[in-house]
C-alpha cells in the first residue's frame, strides 16, 4: 500500500513540477495539464492496435486521433498567422515562412505516422513517437489560447485555463471516442524484496521522474534557454527588456508541460484504464501537490505529490468511495495556512 502511493506520487510530483513551471513562466494556473496525461496514454494505446495490413485509407483512419488534432491546430494557428500578417501588411516571405514553420513539425508527425503503421515498432519506439505527436501540441494551445492575453491578469489567465481544459476534453472525445484504454507494462519483471514485491514499472516510474528531475535541473543551471525561463519567471518586463522573448517563454514551458503531460500518461497508463477525460483528476492531484509548493518551490511540490500519494493509497484502503474526497480536501487546510502565513498581496507587488 505504501508503495503504491509512493508510485503514484511519483507521477503527481511530475505534474506538480509541470504545474509550477508553467505558473512561474506564464502566470497561468494550467488546468489541463491533465489533458497532456490521456492525450498520451490514449496516443501510444492507438499505435499498439494500429493496422499493419490495411490499405492506404484504412491505415488514414487507423492514425492516433492525436495525429489529426495536432495537424488542425496547426493549421488553425497558420490561419491566423495569414489574417494578421496581411492585416499588418507585413512582408510575404516572413509570413509564409512563419507559416511554413509551424506546419513542419505536424506534418513530419503525419508522415511518419502513416509510413511507421505497417511497421509495428516496438512499445520503446513508439512510446518515443507518442512524445513526439502530443509534446508539440503545447506551443500550440499557448499561442492560440494564451499569447495574446499573456499580460492579463492572473483570474483572467485562469477562466482561459478552463475554456482550454473544456476544449481539450471535448477534441478528446471526437478524436479517440469514449472507450478507455490500458497500456501494456514497460517491464513485467517482478522483485521480491522481503514482505514487499517491486514491479518492473514501478522501478521504470521511479527512474524516469529521477532522471526528468534531474534533467529539467541541469536545464535551468547550465543552459542559456534554461536560464531565460528562469529571468522571465523572476520578472517578465526585466526580462523584455533584456531582449527575452516573453512568448518564446511561454511556448517552451507549455511545450515542457505537454513532454511530462504525455510521459505521465505513458507511465501510468499500464496500471489503470484511461479514458478521455481521465486527466482531468489525475492533472488536479498534482495540482493539490503544486500548492503545497505555493505554486512556487519544486521540492515543496514534489514532497507534497508523495503525501498525495500515500494520502490516496491509503485511503482507496480504509474508504475507497471517498478516496478523492479526502485528497481534495486536504487542499483546504493548506491554502487556509497560506493564507494567515504570507497574507495578501496586490498582484502588481
Amino acid at each position: 500500500m505504501t508503495l503504491d502511493g509512493v508510485t503514484n506520487g511519483a507521477i503527481y510530483a511530475l505534474l506538480a513540477l509541470a504545474t509550477v513551471l508553467v505558473f512561474a513562466i506564464t502566470r497561468v494556473i494550467f488546468i489541463p495539464q491533465g489533458e497532456f496525461v490521456a492525450y498520451g496514454a490514449i496516443t501510444l494505446a492507438m499505435l499498439q492496435g494500429g493496422n499493419p495490413v490495411g490499405s492506404v485509407w484504412q491505415r488514414w483512419g487507423d492514425l492516433p486521433g492525436t495525429v489529426w488534432l495536432l495537424l488542425a491546430v496547426a493549421l488553425l494557428a497558420v490561419v491566423i498567422d495569414l489574417v494578421q500578417g496581411y492585416r499588418r501588411a507585413l512582408p510575404q516571405g516572413q509570413v509564409w515562412w512563419s507559416a511554413a514553420k509551424t506546419l513542419a513539425v505536424p506534418v513530419a508527425v503525419f508522415l511518419v505516422a502513416w509510413f511507421a503503421g505497417p511497421r509495428a515498432w516496438p512499445l520503446w519506439a513508439q512510446s518515443l513517437f507518442t512524445l513526439a505527436i502530443v509534446t508539440p501540441l503545447g506551443p500550440l494551445v499557448y499561442r492560440l489560447a494564451y499569447e495574446k492575453v499573456a499580460d492579463a491578469s492572473v483570474l483572467v489567465l485562469l477562466i482561459v485555463s478552463v475554456g482550454v481544459h473544456f476544449a481539450l476534453t471535448g477534441l478528446g472525445l471526437v478524436f479517440f471516442g469514449a472507450e478507455g484504454f490500458r497500456n501494456p507494462s514497460f517491464w513485467d519483471e517482478r522483485f521480491q524484496i522481503g514482505a514487499m514485491t517491486l514491479s518492473g514499472q514501478t522501478i521504470i516510474i521511479f527512474g524516469a521522474t529521477f532522471v526528468l528531475m534531474a534533467s529539467l535541473f541541469v536545464f535551468f543551471e547550465r543552459t542559456l534557454r534554461g536560464k531565460a525561463l528562469r529571468a522571465t519567471a523572476v520578472n517578465r518586463l526585466g526580462a523584455r527588456l533584456m531582449g527575452i522573448s516573453t512568448s518564446g517563454a511561454g511556448r517552451l514551458s507549455m511545450g515542457l508541460a505537454a513532454f511530462i503531460g504525455a510521459l505521465s500518461g505513458l507511465l501510468i497508463g499500464p496500471s489503470t484504464t484511461i479514458f478521455y477525460d481521465s486527466g482531468f483528476l489525475i492533472g488536479l492531484k498534482g495540482f493539490v501537490a503544486a500548492i503545497f509548493g505555493g505554486l512556487a518551490s519544486y521540492p515543496a511540490a514534489a514532497v507534497g505529490a508523495l503525501f498525495v500519494g500515500l494520502l490516496e493509497s491509503f485511503g482507496s484502503f480504509w474508504a475507497s468511495a471517498f478516496k478523492e474526497v479526502i485528497v481534495f480536501t486536504l487542499i483546504l487546510p493548506v491554502l487556509l495556512w497560506r493564507s494567515f502565513k504570507h497574507g495578501h498581496h496586490d498582484e502588481e507587488e
